[in-house]
């Protein structure tokens, strides 16, 4: 597609040169080329007649993909709730002051509309959700196209999670916006430099096991094979102790981390209670005390938009690869 648009504007301008014309195609007629333009979401073709104006953005990492592509001015605003508003907003400072926050509650049809979307750029537990009815098959009736973050592709008919390995979700969006944007060759510098940085993280001596602590008490959320902080862990030299089951963000047992015993506990710092909360908990919870890492107290907190898919992944593997290298083997 991008070939046959750059073909296509070098034959105009040969054209306007051979009839003895002076002037070079305009900005408006240059960026046309590029669409119509189609792109693989999650299994479905999508097609764009022209770059989106207006893109309402659900949740933290998805407004930060849309900040590091330069598409602030794209953007009718981002819908994040306070406890993921509370994120350290330096590194895209300048997105977050061009664009609105809509709401810091849930992402409805109605906030969309209000602010006259053309597109809608959430994911399946990132915004979507069928039983509030917000799912890009609505919003399609609406007139609205949507875009689904890859991390959350559905497996098929039912509502587990995940298509593909983490990062290539991340580079996937990455290069899918670039071409959806006409930014492509943005993207694809972001991808190199990500990967660039993720190849120079050095790795500690052993793979220390590492269990991601989101929330729950009766039972705890935790990260699966294909949430972005297996992929985290993966990469910064440890082994989560739930990368076997093949979801995204899932329920798990407290006999399942007591078993297999994690040498580390990761926490996912967002909502109510806090990182330290989360954290007296997880000490004083009696049936915890004989793990490893409870007992040893390696208990480390991380940003909730570095434990999903964000353009922050590569920052946080460098970030948890300096903590699992300080971790002994057993």
């Amino acid at each position: 597609m991008r070939t046959k648009a750059v073909a296509t504007a070098a034959l105009l301008t040969l054209g306007l040169t051979a009839c003895g014309a002076e002037i070079a195609p305009t900005a408006a007629t240059t960026a046309s080329a590029h669409y119509p333009v189609t792109v693989d979401d999650c299994g479905e073709r999508l097609t764009f007649a022209q770059k989106p104006a207006r893109v309402v953005t659900n949740d933290v990492n998805t407004a930060e993909l849309m900040f590091s592509l330069g598409l602030a001015d794209r953007m009718a605003g981002y819908v994040m709730p306070d406890d993921k508003g509370r994120v350290d907003k330096v590194a895209w400072q300048d997105g977050y002051q061009q664009t609105t926050w809509l709401s810091k509650k849930v992402l409805t049809k109605e906030i969309a509309l209000d602010a006259g979307a053309d597109l809608v750029f959430a994911g399946w537990h990132y915004g979507f959700d069928e039983g509030s009815g917000v799912t890009p098959q609505a919003f399609k009736a609406l007139g609205v196209d949507s875009y689904v973050l890859s991390e959350s592709c559905r497996r098929g008919r039912g509502t587990e999670r995940g298509v593909m390995d983490p990062l290539e979700a991340l580079y996937t969006d990455l290069a899918n916006l670039g071409e959806i944007f006409d930014v492509r060759d943005r993207a694809d510098r972001l991808v190199s430099d990500f990967k660039a940085k993720i190849a120079a993280v050095p790795q500690p001596e052993h793979r220390p096991s590492v269990f991601l602590y989101d929330s729950g008490q009766d039972k705890p959320y935790t990260a699966g094979k294909f949430a972005a902080a297996n992929q985290i862990i993966d990469k910064a030299g440890g082994a989560n102790i739930m990368g076997d089951l093949a979801d995204t963000w899932v329920t798990a047992g407290w006999e399942s981390v007591v078993r297999r015993d994690p040498e580390v506990i990761v926490i996912n710092d967002y909502a109510t209670p806090g990182a330290e909360e989360k954290r007296k908990f997880l000490k004083s919870f009696p049936p915890l005390a004989g793990v490893s890492a409870v007992k040893n107290d390696r208990i480390v907190v991380m940003g909730y938009v570095d434990l999903v898919e964000s353009p922050r992944n590569p920052a946080a593997i460098s970030t948890l690869a300096d903590y699992l290298c300080t971790v002994p083997a057993r």
